[in-house]
């Protein structure tokens, strides 16, 4: 989580309390949001024990299956 915490603070240039508070919620509301598997695996990946492989996949898939749900015929 710090990689993504020192990312937020480069972009935004918020001061590293304000940027893990912002990537806590985030994950948070993606944890809420997504399947089960997908918030195992983002806290396994930013635990040190994910696989970034395994995670690209899984959240590829999400992404795929929900834009074919999303068109329109």
């Amino acid at each position: 989580m710090d990689e993504l915490v020192a990312l937020v603070m480069k972009k935004t240039g918020l001061p590293k309390e304000t940027a893990q508070t912002a990537v806590k919620t985030v994950l948070d509301f993606l944890k809420k949001k997504l399947p089960p598997q997908v918030g195992a695996t983002i806290d396994g990946f930013l635990g040190g024990k994910g696989d970034v492989a395994a995670a690209a996949n899984l959240l590829g898939g999400f992404l795929d299956a929900a834009k074919k749900t999303g068109k329109k015929k």
